[in-house]
């Protein structure tokens, strides 16, 4: 898979330094699949759950540091692509305001 952008993880990191390692694994393991389909993702990553936003779409979410963060993504099977959206604590998840904004 090709991460768009990889900086953005990078960024994440430095903002959340307790949550670097976990991006950088999770980046590590994305990088290196071939995924086709949640099922498949869900092979690398148990706990990855489709969840709808406003505007309609779905998302997919990862768990980041076990419990502590959420990492949102829009992947784009038939192209190979996971575009970051927005990485969250998961008191910030948890309120669903970041659902609005997508």
């Amino acid at each position: 898979m090709r991460i768009i952008k990889r900086t953005t993880l990078a960024a994440y990191g430095r903002r959340f330094p307790k949550a670097a390692s976990g991006l950088d694994t999770w980046s590590r393991l994305t990088l290196a699949a071939e995924w086709q389909s949640l099922v498949e993702t869900r092979r690398t990553f148990p706990h990855a759950d489709q969840v709808k936003v406003k505007s309609g779409k779905s998302v997919t979410v990862f768990n980041v540091c076990g419990n502590d963060f959420r990492l949102v993504t829009a992947i784009h099977y038939d192209r190979q692509k996971v575009f970051i959206l927005d990485f969250l604590t998961h008191a910030e998840y948890s309120r669903d305001f970041w659902k609005r904004r997508l």
